[in-house]
């Protein structure tokens, strides 16, 4: 390599590094379930173009592609509502004088459920392809969709009629 690509790579490596270090401390925990968030979107949207002409309707439309876009960035923005109530819930806490040892702890729980949904779709385009996936893959992510589920279930009020 010469000496300009060489600044070029040291350039480009440092801007990913200095990003990612200002996500880390901006984000804490929660940066690398938003990591891998992102990644599952970017596989998932991309599965999802090679897996569509093995599909009913076959084609690729700008407006299936603007709304699986919408739905990612949606998506985000429900790691963002589990985030304000990781907030509001510190900030009850600390006004009642207790202390919270999480500080995005919804967020977080938000974003392993999302992951969950994105991998599973991800499988789904993969087999649509005609990959073979190990057939234990699926029912486990699906599990750990699952338990992430039960573990902040909050029973509904029962409405009598």
């Amino acid at each position: 390599m010469n000496e300009n690509t060489n600044m070029t790579v040291k350039t480009v490596k440092g801007f990913f590094t200095a990003i990612g270090a200002v996500l880390n401390s901006l984000l804490g925990v929660l940066y690398i379930p938003v990591l891998l968030v992102v990644i599952c979107n970017i596989i998932d949207y991309i599965t999802g173009i090679m897996a569509s002409p093995n599909r009913t309707d076959g084609k690729i439309s700008s407006y299936k592609s603007m709304k699986g876009i919408t739905k990612k960035v949606t998506m985000w923005l429900l790691i963002v509502v589990g985030a304000i109530i990781d907030q509001l819930i510190l900030y009850a806490t600390e006004t009642f004088g207790f202390s919270f040892p999480f500080k995005f702890l919804i967020a977080c729980i938000v974003a392993v459920w999302i992951i969950c949904n994105e991998l599973i779709s991800i499988l789904e385009n993969m087999i649509d392809i005609g990959v073979n996936i190990p057939p234990f893959l699926m029912p486990l992510v699906k599990n750990i969709k699952s338990q992430t589920e039960k573990t902040v279930q909050i029973e509904e009020d029962k409405k009598e009629d």
